[in-house]
């Protein structure tokens, strides 16, 4: 019997990620920081064989080919190493053989195949991909073309079955004094407001409390698929102490506030034009969107309700760590010739847990004093004292299964509370994540009750869009709610997550409300966790007061319920 082909897909840059495809439908996927506790770690040298081998044990087993992207001129330049490295540490049938695929075909790949259509319009856009030199797709460009420019939009005509047609794409000559494209104009704004990588939704959660008209600046000029930013938002965004508000300088909250509404609204604007063109220039019903700016869920709810397209499918990692997938399923296609069957259904794609790991963790807290480890039985009895637990006001988290590949807890690695809790969001932004006090937090809710409290037709299962709320939902809501009326929903169904479907149904059942607050599973300024080990440091490190693990629930001793008046 031919052993299933197995396809070891490895992003090397930015959110730093190694996925396997074996056989046809399964797809296992982990990210670099869930392993290091460094968010957005980079790829490096010798990740492959002290952090992705000992922790997958998929990468144990023999391996057909491996696929790898780049965006970054630093980690090109080391490819032979790379190339050793992968050489020593995985066992290949026959000859190892590698294969370099650019950066915006790898996000493609990690969109199309695992979508549910049958055909679609695609695009990609993020801050910069790959130099026209590696590009290793189709795209009409010449030797004319200057070889160091960099893609930062590509669109995509694609049918299942044949090959996806590269409609156009946008490319920049990286120089930051002309910076260009929807990706790196979104880059500029969060940087003039906050530190670090990741902070985009920083910008995104605070847009809502500002005003959109409040600097009179002109839209993005787009052209066709082509944005280009005007001058006045450049001059803007080098007066840094006026908005430095966040970067503990003399800046206002307002003026922070107003620059990121007049951005949030000028990016989505934009957006919506250039999808306008796509839809056009295809005339495919159906939509799929991958790359750093698909993770923008109030400009993605614009585009489901106001593109034309029927329906949006975005990956759950449409961000860089999404391209190591990507390589995955491009290496089965396209280089094994096999049948692609994966359909991102759920999101659950980390290693299998290892129950050693998971015992270890028990036995810890239950040498701890301050904690009490409970056995409920089944999954039954373990959602309905959870249920009880979050009705009373505690703070209680979710470990279990595999874990979720993208950057958004969808119940294995979650932190839950009662989204009718006033002062719910408010404790656990400042007692437990350790984070800004604007920031939303998201609801779960029971798919068959979902049209009920939001307004959505069509399931909902990635928190990847801003639904509005219904307007006479929103008071009893106030935890999930955000200023401007809208949450980023998961709609739960219970073949994909049983147990969050058996909570929400007992938790409805005790309070008549099928919607609880999620937010990720981590403490402040770390990612989301990976091992039982992770997760139990969260709860004793921080005021969140249980935690499921596997089928335990561990729970501090005489930990209070959150008071309706609690206040920072």
């Amino acid at each position: 019997m031919r052993p299933e082909p197995t396809v070891v897909g490895i992003n090397r840059t930015q959110d730093g990620a190694v996925a396997v495809a074996r056989g046809a439908a399964t797809l296992y996927t982990l990210q670099k920081e869930r392993l290091s506790r460094r968010k957005h770690h980079w790829g490096r040298l010798g990740d492959l064989p002290t952090l992705y081998r000992p922790a997958m044990p998929a990468l144990r087993e023999p391996v057909d080919l491996v696929v790898e992207c780049f965006s970054s001129d630093d980690e090109v330049k080391h490819i032979e190493a790379y190339h050793d490295e992968v050489r020593d540490t995985l066992a290949f049938r026959g000859e190892p053989r590698i294969v370099t695929i650019s950066h915006h075909l790898s996000h493609l790949y990690s969109a199309f195949p695992p979508s549910p259509f049958d055909a679609a319009a695609a695009m990609v856009i993020d801050g910069q991909g790959s130099p026209v030199r590696d590009f290793t797709e189709a795209c009409g460009y010449g030797e004319e073309t200057p070889p160091d420019l960099l893609e930062v939009s590509s669109f995509y005509r694609w049918e299942r079955g044949g090959q996806p047609e590269c409609l156009a794409k946008q490319l920049w000559d990286g120089d930051w004094d002309h910076p260009t494209g929807l990706g790196c104009f979104y880059y500029l704004l969060t940087r003039v407001m906050f530190t670090g990588e990741g902070s985009e939704g920083k910008v995104m959660g605070l847009a809502p409390f500002g005003r959109a008209d409040a600097f009179d600046l002109p839209e993005l000029t787009v052209d066709g698929y082509e944005v280009s930013i005007p001058r006045e938002w450049l001059d803007l965004f080098r007066q840094e102490e006026r908005f430095s508000h966040f970067l503990d300088g003399p800046g206002t909250f307002q003026d922070a506030a107003d620059l990121a509404a007049a951005g949030q609204r000028a990016f989505e604007t934009a957006l919506l034009r250039v999808t306008a063109w796509l839809r056009d220039r295809t005339g495919t019903a159906d939509l799929v969107f991958a790359g750093g700016t698909a993770l923008n869920c109030s400009a993605n709810g614009r585009i489901l309700r106001e593109s034309g397209f029927r329906d949006v499918f975005i990956p759950p990692s449409a961000h860089d760590g999404g391209t190591a997938a990507g390589c995955a399923l491009y290496g089965l296609i396209e280089c094994l010739g096999e049948t692609a069957d994966f359909r991102w259904s759920d999101d659950f794609l980390g290693p299998d847990p290892e129950q050693a790991q998971l015992d270890e963790a028990v036995r810890a807290a239950e040498s701890d004093p301050a904690l009490q480890v409970e056995h409920p039985g089944d999954d039954a009895a373990l959602a309905g004292r959870v249920a009880d637990l979050l009705a009373a006001g505690h703070v209680v988290a979710v470990h279990q299964g595999r874990s979720e590949s993208g950057p958004r807890a969808l119940g294995h690695r979650s932190i839950l509370g009662d989204a009718r809790h006033p002062a719910m969001r408010d404790f656990i932004n400042f007692r437990v994540k350790g984070r800004e006090w604007f920031r939303p937090l998201a609801p779960l809710v029971l798919a068959e009750r979902a049209a009920e409290v939001f307004d959505v037709d069509r399931p909902v299962r990635f928190m990847q869009f801003a639904i509005d709320v219904r307007p006479e939902q929103r008071a009893g809501l106030p935890a999930i709610t955000h200023v401007d009326g809208t949450a980023r929903i998961q709609s739960v169904e219970p073949e994909h997550t049983p147990f969050l479907h058996a909570l929400l149904r007992a938790f409805d059942a005790r309070t008549g409300c099928p919607v609880l607050l999620n937010t990720s599973l981590n403490g402040k300024g770390d990612p989301l966790t990976e091992h039982p080990a992770d997760s139990l440091a969260v709860l004793t490190g921080t005021q969140m007061h249980a935690l499921v693990l596997g089928g335990h629930l561990v729970v501090k001793r005489d930990a209070a319920p959150v008071p309706a008046d609690w206040e920072p």
